[in-house]
C-alpha cells in the first residue's frame, strides 16, 4: 500500500525536497503524551539531532515535550523554536567551552556529563559566571543493543559515557565542586531498537547501580534512560506510530524507580521518523547488462542512511500504476555507495516520475550535505501544501 501524497502540489515544487505529514507527527505526539501521562513521574525530551526543521520543531514544542540537545547549534535551534530552557538537557562527548557557556547563559536544566575533564571545565566555567550547573553523569552500562554497530552507544568499547567502575569516583569529585550540582544519572544504549528486551537489560543495570549508590546514602533525583526506540521502516503505513505503550510499560515494569525520582526519556527517531519522506524525480531509466537503474535527482547527500548504515527505506513510485518491475534505485553522486536500494520492485518507472523514500523524517534533512556542491533541499509540511 502506497502512502497518500498531494501529487499535484508536489509537481509544482523543485525536487528533491523533504515532505512532512503533520497529521502523522501530531498523532505520534498525542500518543506519546497519552502513554507517558499514565505515569506521574515521566518526562519526555525530543532529541533535536533527529530533525531540526523549524516547522517540525515548532509542532513538537507545542506538544509540551522538552528538548535533548547535543550541540550549541541545537540549543539555539530549540530556544528559537520556543522550547523552555528549563526543560532542556545537553549531552555529547565533546562539548566546546562556548557551547557550555551558552547552556549556562540560558540556564538549561541539565548537562549530561561524559568525563571527569568535562565535569571540571563545567565547574570552572560556571564559577566564572557565578552560577551552579546541574549535572547528570552519563554512565556507559556496557549493554549491547540489537541494532547496527554504528548506532550502538552503550558498550564499553564505545566513546560515550563514564564506565561503571568510575562512577563512584566521578560522583565523589562532583560532591567536592562548588559550581556543579549532581542531580542524576544518564544512559543511552543505542538507536533503532525494536527488541524491548534490550531496555529490560538496561533497567536491570540501572537497578544495580541505584542499589550501590543507596548503600552509600547517595540519593539520585533524576534518571535519564535516553531514547533508542525504533520505527518500522518496512511498513510505514501499517505502523506509522511506534509502540510507545510497550516502551513506557517496560520501564514501569522493570525499573525500580523511587517515589521521589523523575524518569527522563530522549526520543528522536520515534517522534519524527515516520512523518517524513524524501521526494525525488526520476532523471533517467538506464538499462544495464543484467539490471535496470532508476536514476534519481536525490542522492546520498539528501539521505545518507542507506550509504552509511546500509539502511532500508521503503521506496515508492507515487505517480505510476504501471506493472511492477525491479530496479536499482540510485542517485547522481559520484560515489558507488550512492544507492538507495537494489532490486527494488516499483511500478514501472519513466523519466519525470516522482519517487518517495519513506520514513525519512529522522536523520534525513538534518544529515544532508553539500557534497558535489549540491544545494540543500527544502523541507515542506502538509500544512503548507493544503
Amino acid at each position: 500500500m502506497k502512502g497518500t501524497f498531494p501529487i499535484e502540489k508536489f509537481r509544482e515544487l523543485r525536487t528533491p525536497f523533504y515532505y512532512y505529514d503533520t497529521q502523522v507527527l501530531r498523532d505520534t505526539l498525542a500518543c506519546i503524551r497519552t502513554e507517558a501521562a499514565k505515569y506521574d513521574n515521566y518526562s519526555v525530551h525530543y532529541a533535536v539531532k533527529a530533525n531540526a526543521n523549524p516547522k517540525v520543531l515548532s509542532i513538537i514544542r507545542e506538544s509540551g515535550l522538552g528538548a535533548d540537545c547535543v550541540s550549541g547549534g541545537e540549543i539555539r535551534a530549540a530556544i528559537k523554536a520556543g522550547f523552555p530552557a528549563g526543560k532542556m538537557v545537553f549531552a555529547g562527548v565533546g562539548k566546546a567551552d562556548w557551547e557550555i557557556e551558552l547552556g549556562l547563559d540560558y540556564g538549561i536544566f541539565c548537562f549530561n556529563v561524559e568525563s571527569i575533564p568535562e565535569l571540571e571545565i563545567i565547574n570552572e566555567l560556571a564559577a566564572a559566571k557565578g552560577k551552579v550547573a546541574n549535572v547528570a553523569f552519563r554512565i556507559n552500562p556496557n549493554v549491547g543493543a540489537h541494532t547496527h554497530a554504528n548506532i550502538t552507544t552503550g558498550l564499553a568499547e564505545n566513546k560515550f559515557g563514564i564506565s561503571m567502575e568510575d562512577m563512584d569516583k566521578v560522583i565523589d569529585i562532583a560532591l567536592t565542586l562548588k559550581n556543579v550540582r549532581f542531580i542524576g544519572l544518564h544512559f543511552h544504549i543505542g538507536s533503532q531498537i525494536l527488541d524491548m528486551g534490550d531496555f529490560v537489560v538496561l533497567c536491570n543495570r540501572v537497578n544495580e547501580l541505584q542499589d550501590k549508590l543507596e548503600a552509600r546514602h547517595i540519593r539520585i533525583e533524576h534518571i535519564n534512560v535516553g531514547g533508542g526506540l525504533g520505527i518500522d521502516y518496512g511498513h510505514p503505513n501499517r505502523q506509522a506510530i511506534p509502540d510507545f505503550k510497550s516502551y513506557f510499560e517496560t520501564y514501569d515494569n522493570c525499573l525500580k524507580l523511587r517515589s521521589y525520582q523523575t524518569l527522563h526519556f530522549e526520543l528522536g527517531r520515534a517522534v519524527v521518523g515516520q512523518c517524513g519522506s524524501l521526494i525525488s524525480k526520476v532523471l533517467y531509466v538506464k538499462q544495464g547488462t543484467n539490471k535496470q537503474f532508476a536514476i534519481l535527482d536525490a542522492g546520498m547527500t539528501d539521505l545518507i542512511r542507506p550509504a552509511l548504515y546500509q539502511a532500508f527505506h521503503k521506496i515508492e513510485n507515487i505517480t505510476s500504476e504501471a506493472p511492477v518491475q525491479a530496479y536499482d534505485v540510485v542517485g547522481p553522486i559520484c560515489e558507488s555507495s550512492d544507492v538507495f536500494g537494489k532490486a527494488i520492485d516499483l511500478n514501472g518507472v519513466k523519466r519525470g516520475d516522482l519517487i518517495a523514500l519513506r520514513s525519512a523524517g529522522a536523520y534525513g534533512e538534518i544529515m544532508a550535505s553539500g557534497y558535489n556542491c549540491r544545494e540543500l533541499p527544502q523541507g515542506y509540511t502538509s500544512d503548507e501544501l493544503v
